[in-house]
């Protein structure tokens, strides 16, 4: 077993040369969360048949795979964060791993690394599991635990497009069925609360639920990481994947949350951020999976900042419909937390998910570091120098709450992070204030990168492991441009623009990422975008291939991501910056390291060529047009400035 491609050093990452390496990628793909071919979220399902679904052909069939990848790493892309879920792998039952779904899954990583392209596993989740409105867990864990997923629309535990939108209708958006976006509400309702507590907490808080004779935080935890283990086997002999993602955006459960009081404001010791619309209290999940009505606060802003106040109530769990199959008490009601008695239910410990033996809990000192660890000892008892890319409940970010300490060794920061306004609007202004805009994202990155300074004495690496834009924005006018004939980058000038400033704050502070994302079944329709509730980010769609022979065909902004940048450096960067047609770094550099600096060079940034400058005078350097690739060689220790002009 050969050394990984890269690692780390303090805060860097690292080639095997010793350079400083920039990890660019994408995350492959959109359409993983889904079964294949017919899984997105497009079609109707009632997801009866989730233990006989595969996953093989997400991303996509391996003989398009050379296609896809070769357009990837031409688009200057070195990284990939390759998707999977925990359904893909052990769909069938507990133990029952698709064989033939992880050859495939190692002969994708095996095939990126003849293109030239690292890997990271990702065993994504987005609301726990495709029956609670998102992907991640297979459904047979509904079974074992005593829950009907079949209950969770009636029940209001759970916002599902596939059981809220009307197929038979024409309408591509249906605002007032299905909003855009609205899967994330999932979190806030009974089933994520229930399993995501069950997940990290369970042994705390429902120290007698026990399933297969095993606590259930134990049971649910020993069989995601047994299929983590599952892939980490498969892929140990590839020098090219370099480590595994802890869990995508894990949710925090009622860990931390009062019993029944709404939160109407963040405050120094409750520090997640409030939002309006309804309030949702554990008791009002509880009561209401236990098959009761219930009337939730709906909340909206007050005058005061950040203030919420109630404006009414909504009835939620009209039908009565209880999402467990056994009807006697839960798990929480015979652990005290409340005792139900119909409608009469009560709270019988306000502080139940707040505090245990009289001292409050920390769900990241509590449940997420010991999580890390067993996720760093699984796959590391595989392949010992794989990296840990570590992930918390985004919520968290911005609050004073952050990674536990210590982490495991070799941990890699892997938050997320969105410019959550076009996210949610699908909008983007070009006539704002667009340095006003870049500042903001660079204050905000910077946080992000800040995050890594709790990882050891000194820090770790930052790969922000998604970030992106809608490609349908302001109503999808670019796909009806498109489809009206029009061409050219003017088509997606808004997306380059708004993607340009998001890679000026990354090329700022040195970042590495990887940008959600590349989805190969991507269609230029409201309804099914990346396959998957309504959700449109790739960057490639095959509805804008008029040219197969065209390497840069199927882009969707692609002046936006497709831009130069240092792969490796021979020493470390001081400044990259790209404005204008120039491309200026700056390096200390280290001749003792012997390789050169690798610069990304793009034609579509260059499409006349480009002039190269050295501020060292016998430094020497070679332009490797095919390869869009720069190479220079430092003469000496100390600054090294490389300019790259467009002619």
């Amino acid at each position: 077993m050969s050394k990984l491609q890269i690692d780390v050093a303090g805060s860097l990452f690292v080639d095997r040369h010793g350079r400083q390496a920039i990890l660019r990628g994408v995350n492959l793909g959109g359409d993983c969360k889904t079964p294949y071919p017919d899984g997105g979220t497009d079609r109707p399902s009632d997801f009866s048949d989730h233990r006989t679904v595969s996953f093989v052909g997400r991303p996509f069939p391996l003989e398009d795979a050379d296609d896809h990848l070769g357009r990837i790493a031409g688009w200057g892309f070195n990284t990939l964060r390759l998707l999977t879920t925990w359904e893909a792998i052990e769909h069938a039952g507990p133990g029952q791993y698709d064989e033939a779904y992880l050859d495939y899954l190692a002969a994708v990583a095996e095939r990126a690394q003849a293109h030239g392209l690292v890997v990271f596993i990702d065993l994504h989740q987005d609301v726990w599991s495709r029956m609670s409105g998102g992907d991640g867990a297979p459904g047979w864990v509904f079974e074992a635990l005593g829950l009907d997923f079949s209950a969770f629309d009636a029940a209001d535990a759970a916002h599902v497009m596939q059981h809220r939108y009307d197929y038979a209708s024409d309408e591509r958006r249906q605002e007032g069925r299905y909003p855009m976006m609205s899967w994330a509400s999932n979190y806030r309702l009974a089933v994520n609360g229930v399993m995501w507590t069950a997940f990290f907490a369970g042994a705390t808080f429902t120290p007698d639920w026990t399933v297969d004779g095993r606590n259930v935080q134990t049971f649910l935890q020993d069989h995601y990481l047994g299929a983590m283990a599952a892939v980490a086997r498969r892929l140990a002999d590839l020098d090219n994947v370099i480590g595994f993602d802890s869990f995508n955006e894990p949710g925090l459960g009622w860990v931390g949350l009062p019993m029944s009081r709404p939160r109407l404001q963040a405050t120094l010791g409750d520090s997640l951020p409030v939002w309006p619309g309804p309030a949702w209290t554990p008791f009002d999940g509880l009561r209401a999976a236990r098959g009761q009505t219930v009337a939730i606060a709906d909340l909206a802003w007050s005058d005061e900042r950040g203030v919420l106040r109630q404006v009414g109530q909504t009835p939620a769990n009209l039908a009565r419909a209880s999402i467990w199959t056994d009807p006697g008490p839960d798990p929480f009601e015979r652990a005290g937390a409340w005792r139900c008695d119909g409608d009469a239910s009560v709270v019988l410990d306000e502080d139940f998910f707040r505090a245990r033996n009289g001292r409050p809990v920390d769900h990241e000192a509590d449940f997420m570091a010991p999580f890390f660890a067993r996720v760093a000892e699984t796959v590391r008892a595989v392949r010992p120098d794989w990296l840990l890319f570590a992930e918390l409940c985004p919520y968290l970010l911005g609050t004073p709450r952050t990674f536990p300490s210590p982490m495991p060794e070799r941990s890699v920061n892997a938050s997320h992070w969105y410019d959550i306004n076009i996210l949610r609007k699908k909008r983007f202004d070009d006539a704002q204030d667009l340095d006003s805009l870049g500042g903001v994202y660079f204050n905000q990155m910077a946080y992000i990168a800040w995050l890594a300074t709790r990882f050891g004495e000194a820090g770790g690496p930052t790969l922000i492991g998604e970030f992106g834009i809608p490609c349908d924005l302001n109503g999808g006018e670019a796909f009806e441009a498109w489809a009206r004939g029009e061409r050219g980058e003017a088509v997606w000038a808004r997306h380059a623009q708004a993607l340009s400033l998001m890679y000026d704050a990354l090329d700022a502070l040195k970042l590495s990422s990887t940008q959600w994302n590349y989805t190969a079944s991507n269609r230029n329709d409201l309804r099914i975008g990346d396959g998957w509730n309504q959700e449109d980010l790739s960057i490639f769609s095959p509805d804008q291939v008029d040219d197969p022979s065209d390497s840069d065909a199927g882009a969707r902004g692609l002046l936006g991501f497709c831009r130069p940048y240092a792969q490796a450096t021979q020493g470390k960067i001081e400044t990259m910056r790209f404005a204008g047609g120039r491309f200026e770094l700056v390096i200390a550099a280290d001749p003792a390291i012997d390789a050169p600096t690798e610069i990304y060079a793009p034609r579509a940034q260059f499409p006349a060529g480009l002039t190269v400058s050295l501020s060292q005078p016998t430094a020497r350097w070679t332009h490797e047009v095919d390869a869009q690739r720069v190479k220079v060689w430092a003469a000496s220790a100390g600054p090294l400035t490389v300019i790259l002009d467009r002619l």
